[in-house]
Formats: C-alpha cells, sequence, structure tokens
C-alpha cells in the first residue's frame, strides 16, 4: 500500500516509520532541518531508552507525491489543517482515505468539509514522543491507536486500515464511536497543554501547585460541561480519570509547552480556544479557559512582532 505521511513529525513520523518497515511505500512530508537529516540519513525511531531503528525512504516536502496514496496520515499541527487538506485535494486523487492523527476535536469537521464524510476516518492517539534532533525521534511508554470511522460507509475500510496498522505492530483498536473516545483524549490536553504552555510548568508541577491544580481541575470542569451539552456524554468520574492519568506523565512537557519553548506556532485554536467559542454557542461558561486562550493569543501574537 502507498502511504502519505502528511507531517512527519513526532507522531506521523513514528508510525511513518513503522509501517515503512512492513512493507509499505510510505512518503514522508515534513520540511525544514529535520527534512534535511532524514533526506542525508534516514529516519531513526529511539524507544524506551535503547531499542532503535532507522529506516530510508522518500522524504520531502512536494505534496505531489501523495498523487497516488491509498491512504494519508494527516499529522500536520491543527493551525495547518486546511491549507493542507485543501492542497491534497487539488491533487485529484479522490480514491485516498485520509486517517487524521492529530490533537484536538475540531479537525474532523474541516476535513469532512474537504473531503467528505465517507472518506475521513479519525483516531484517538496515545504516545509520547517528541523530536529529539532533526532526523531522530524518540518515544517513551506504551503506544496506542483507537480509530473510527465518521460515516457507517467507512466502517469496512475503517477495519482494513486498522489490520494494515496491527500488522505493522502498531497497537490499534476500533471504535464505533470515535468521537467519544476522542473527546476523552482531548480532554486530558485542554486541561494540561494550554496551562502548561503559559505557566512553563510540566504536568507533575502543574499537580504538584495548588494554585495550578486548582485551575487546571476548573479547566476540566469546564470542557466536560462543554462536551456533555454537546452531545458527548463524558460523566464527572473522567475528572478523576484525567488527573490519575497525570500522574503517569509528571515529567511531561506538552506539546504546546514545546511548541512555545521552540518559538512554534501552538495549538491554541483547538486545544483552548475551540472551548470557549463552542462554549458561548452552548451557553456554556468557561471562565479559566478563556483565561488560558486570551493570554496564549497574546503571547503568540506577540512572538510574531516584527522587532525594529
Amino acid at each position: 500500500m502507498k502511504i502519505g505521511i502528511a507531517g512527519a513529525g513526532a507522531v506521523g513520523g513514528y508510525f511513518g516509520a513503522y509501517l515503512k518497515q512492513a512493507g509499505h511505500d510510505v512518503v514522508f512530508l515534513a520540511r525544514g532541518k529535520h527534512l534535511e537529516a532524514m533526506k542525508q540519513s534516514g529516519l531513526t525511531i529511539i524507544e524506551n531508552h535503547d531499542e532503535r531503528m532507522t529506516i530510508h525512504g522518500v522524504f520531502t516536502e512536494d505534496l505531489s507525491s501523495f498523487l497516488d496514496a491509498s491512504l494519508i496520515l494527516f499529522c500536520v499541527k491543527s493551525p495547518d489543517t486546511r491549507a493542507t487538506a485543501e492542497q491534497i485535494k487539488s491533487l485529484g486523487n479522490d480514491d485516498s482515505i485520509i486517517l487524521t492523527l492529530q490533537n484536538g476535536v475540531d479537525n474532523e469537521e474541516i476535513l469532512i468539509d474537504i473531503f467528505g464524510e465517507e472518506r475521513v476516518l479519525s483516531a484517538a492517539t496515545y504516545i509520547s514522543s517528541h523530536v529529539e534532533k532533526p532526523g531522530v525521534i524518540k518515544q517513551e511508554g506504551v503506544v496506542k491507536l483507537i480509530i473510527g470511522a465518521l460515516h457507517e460507509a467507512g466502517v469496512p475500510t475503517c477495519q482494513q486500515i486498522a489490520d494494515v496498522l496491527n500488522e505493522a505492530n502498531i497497537d490499534t483498536a476500533m471504535s464505533d464511536s470515535i468521537m467519544e473516545s476522542k473527546w476523552k483524549k482531548v480532554l486530558w490536553n485542554a486541561t494540561f497543554n494550554p496551562l502548561a504552555a503559559l505557566s512553563q510548568a510540566t504536568v507533575g508541577e502543574i499537580l504538584d501547585d495548588e494554585e495550578l491544580r486548582m485551575t487546571a481541575e476548573q479547566v476540566c470542569r469546564e470542557v466536560l460541561a462543554v462536551a456533555n451539552k454537546n452531545g458527548i456524554p463524558l460523566g464527572e468520574k473522567m475528572l478523576d480519570v484525567t488527573f490519575k492519568k497525570a500522574e503517569f506523565a509528571r515529567g511531561h512537557k506538552p506539546s504546546m509547552l514545546q511548541d512555545r519553548l521552540h518559538g512554534k506556532q501552538m495549538e491554541i485554536e483547538s486545544l483552548s480556544g475551540y472551548f470557549v467559542k463552542k462554549g458561548r454557542e452552548l451557553s456554556v461558561e468557561t471562565p479559566a479557559t478563556q483565561a488560558l486562550y486570551s493570554n496564549l493569543l497574546f503571547i503568540e501574537n506577540g512572538q510574531h512582532v516584527v522587532k525594529r
């Protein structure tokens, strides 16, 4: 199978490497120093400190390489979703299946708008990985995908893709309510990602600081309220579940914090702004989330001011 990896960073590069090792024709879309390093020396995956594999393949910034791909893993940052999707759509490949492994619960709406509901699959992605240096991805802990179709017509295809992923040693399960699974995952992200990015604290520091923890718990309650009002039945117990999961990631610097530290654009809209705006739409108050959102927007806009 020809597979395109739209965004061969910490997540896309990891899964693409396993698919390449399994014998698939994989095209990795990347840019900058990461792309140049992969072109020169291949892509190296380091797992659990000492397990290492290096794969060689097609590394490019030319989206036309996706023209005849049967499957595209959509792994770009949320702010790039629409532009990247429209470029892929313009290739005229109307048969490819799009599987989003992105954060948030809003990217599906954009992808459905561009590709149609039957072609889009979604995944709740459980992985702790980062680009250690250009061309090298480091991953620690357990990796798991939960994938599902967004339209009943896509269920058979979803099963086929799940089989492909499992055969490539990627632990993958199917869900008949994938968006509920995604909301459960985004609950953790919306609680810890924006707060970590703003405070520059690790997950453990948020848990141990009384004031930061109170803010995190309030944000979690607000996102839960938005989910339930939006028709996603998440019980109050999900607050405890979310914080118990956080205990296993104490040393982790969430992706938004990593982006801020590296001067990259943060996923502010998908992991914060979406819940503020959806809350307004549904008449759910989100004051703590609003405070994080407005502060992060101010910080990011300031980073892009041209200094004279």
